[in-house]
């Protein structure tokens, strides 16, 4: 299974030090080069994690792929749809919201920073995604305490 990565995600599964679970997970990861311009700026939070999971991961893609209703959409997350229809991947991993949607449009397989952590933990990667959401929550991304508790729920944790 080829999964395309996006920063936002990336960026989340670095914050909860999860990274290596994708390599668990699927069998290949990569990202556009455009996503590790982004992510491996230096000085930049978890960037030096990021460039040392990404290294061989980097593809390059065509950018003249048409993907319908991309207006707003950042340049690293239209390289990773381009990346994905590029080489014909199975997932596309990505958090922005309307991102999500785009791809969705498109009629891309989507999955969130929290999926894979869910899917981890169905598969017994992690016995516990509580400790790995608080390191979420202390961070400076954004994600609700309303959707972290619904991911706790999902994984039959209840929150404190």
């Amino acid at each position: 299974m080829i999964v395309i990565a996006d920063s936002s995600a990336l960026v989340a599964l670095s914050v909860c030090d999860s990274l290596l679970l994708l390599d668990a997970l699927f069998v290949e990861v990569k990202v556009p080069q455009a996503v590790y311009d982004e992510v491996c700026i230096a000085n930049k939070a978890e960037s030096q994690a990021l460039k040392a999971y990404l290294a061989g991961k980097v593809c390059s893609a065509p950018t003249s792929i048409d993907i319908e209703k991309s207006n707003g959409l950042g340049k690293g997350e239209l390289a990773a749809i381009n990346l994905y229809k590029h080489l014909s991947a199975d997932l596309l991993l990505i958090d922005d919201a309307r991102a999500k949607k785009v791809a969705y449009l498109n009629n891309l397989e989507v999955m969130g920073s929290m999926g894979v952590l869910l899917l981890a933990k169905k598969k017994g990667l992690i016995a516990s995604i509580k400790p790995l959401l608080s390191r979420l929550r202390c961070s400076d991304i954004f994600v609700s305490d309303h959707f972290l508790d619904q991911i706790l729920a999902m994984a039959g944790e209840a929150a404190e």
